[in-house]
């Protein structure tokens, strides 16, 4: 009696996947045809796809992981692949099945071609030799892998087929599902934080660094499982904070806030930070108001141009100096006394520099002018049905009217005040208002007499646009900014 073995394989499923899909794609076609022997439907499957004694999962020759899984199996069994299959496999078999049809009646060079494929197959004991190792000297020379790639092959593959297929559905599985399309992209990033997070701020090489990470762990009988399952706890939190699934809706802006900076160096201290959340040592409140003052250090030293090459120094070691007695007064304490290259712009540099600052071509002008807009506020406006308007044109031509209004300097005050803080605002009348003189702009239908707009309060009751006039404006919403953007506070 014999009995089919089953192997675990290393590297190259997607090969054998690939090839798979071709050979029942060909087999569809030939029906009962047989152009060169041993390419018929029957033999095909027969040889190459499936075991036709065994039931289940021993029927089929290739066994893919749950969603490619299924898909796969329906396919080997000519059943109808429904809408509810997601997977690549699916859109993979009906592009081969395209291809196969275009070649008509010309399948030899096809057959051929399959015929002189050539699989070479290491098989190793369990227990005596390393497959990781191999993995990794496998593709040493091709085509690199991804972290997530090494790391999750690092931690399945020694272990037996139960205990793997435990970890993958319990928690590997779930992990690719939560980052989605993001998988391939940002779980290599995930790691470099969460290994910050756990390890040391200087990350060079993250599979080296999650080796090392791992020896902690695996000295214990437990440890492979508590390693995954720290691993995925961490990986939610990213997922929450970086993709947007937060439940809480205070939250949930504070981190798109965070996200239209455009940066990510903060990810490790957020990470920290939420644990302490999940964990309820720290409230909804106390986390809101610690992402607000990580926003505000960001957005105010963007704008009082300091330079950010400290940023990913000053994150990777921020929480290694907290409190968890005391978080929020110890986050408050770290950012006041952070030394003067890795400064918190306090309220006098913060307001000097914004009013003066060039936010038109800021990195995001869409996301001050909103958050100005929208700070305490319930009803919030959406800035997407809305344009930035330059009270003072852009137009170098600019119409006599308005020169005359600027007075004899008007070419240097339009230089200098055109693109800053008090001459930009939001409209939906960008087109109707043009070029038109100020008086033109503030009373016509439409205009800033009207706007409910909090960023145009004050607009209808000015007289003349000058130089005054962009400057007081860019005053009152510097005031504004340094509540939005908080500074930190020594009495927390």
């Amino acid at each position: 009696m014999s009995s089919q073995s089953k192997l675990f394989v290393i590297d190259g499923q997607q090969r054998l996947t690939t090839v798979s899909l071709i050979i029942e794609a060909m087999a569809r076609y030939l029906e009962d045809n047989e152009p060169i022997p041993g390419f018929s439907a029957r033999k095909l499957r027969s040889y190459y796809l499936l075991n036709q004694l065994e039931d289940h999962d021993l029927r089929y020759k290739l066994l893919l992981t749950k969603t490619d899984k299924r898909a796969l199996q329906t396919i080997m069994e000519q059943e109808p692949l429904s809408v509810e299959y997601e997977s690549r496999v699916k859109d993979n078999f009906s592009f081969f099945e395209e291809w196969i049809k275009k070649l008509g009646e010309d399948l030899i060079p096809l057959c051929k071609g399959l015929e002189k494929l050539m699989i070479v197959d290491v098989a190793l004991t369990r227990g005596q030799e390393n497959p990781q190792l191999i993995f990794e000297s496998l593709n040493s020379t091709g085509l690199n892998l991804t972290q997530a790639d090494l790391i999750r092959n690092f931690v399945l593959m020694g272990l037996e087929s139960a205990h793997q297929e435990k970890l993958y559905t319990k928690y590997w599985r779930p992990m690719e599902e939560m980052f989605g399309s993001h998988y391939r992209t940002d779980f290599d990033r995930f790691v470099r934080y969460y290994l910050i997070v756990k390890t040391e701020p200087n990350i060079r090489y993250v599979y080296d660094a999650f080796k090392k990470h791992a020896d902690n762990y695996t000295s214990e009988s437990s440890g492979v499982d508590d390693l995954v399952s720290d691993l995925h706890k961490f990986a939610n939190y990213y997922c929450i904070i970086a993709f947007g699934t937060e439940a809480d809706p205070y939250l949930d802006m504070a981190f798109r806030d965070l996200k239209e900076l455009k940066v990510d160096v903060y990810m490790p201290l957020l990470l920290t930070l939420y644990d302490e959340y999940s964990e309820v040592r720290l409230s909804s409140r106390e986390l809101l108001e610690a992402v607000r003052l990580i926003e505000s250090y960001i957005f105010r030293r963007a704008v009082c141009d300091v330079p950010t090459n400290s940023h990913n120094t000053t994150f990777a070691t921020f929480s290694r100096s907290l409190d968890r007695n005391r978080y929020l007064e110890s986050i408050h304490t770290q950012f006041l006394s952070m030394p003067y290259y890795r400064r918190f712009p306090d309220d006098d540099e913060f307001q000097k520099k914004i009013k003066v600052r060039d936010l038109y071509n800021f990195r995001n002008r869409g996301y001050w002018l909103r958050r100005l807009e929208n700070h305490d506020r319930k009803e919030r406006i959406s800035i997407s049905e809305y344009t930035i308007e330059h009270i003072l044109p852009q137009n170098e031509n600019l119409l006599k009217s308005w020169q005359d209004t600027l007075g004899e300097d008007w070419q240097q005050i339009q230089q200098n005040l055109l693109h800053t803080l008090g001459n930009l605002t939001l409209t939906g009348y960008n087109a109707e208002y043009s070029d038109r003189t100020f008086d033109e702009k503030r009373d016509m239908v439409g205009g800033f007499r009207e706007s409910p707009l909090r960023l145009n309060e004050g607009l209808g009751q000015v007289m003349v646009w000058n130089e005054n006039a962009i400057r007081e404006r860019a005053e009152r919403l510097a005031r504004m900014a340094v509540n939005v953007w908080k500074s930190p506070s020594a009495d927390r």
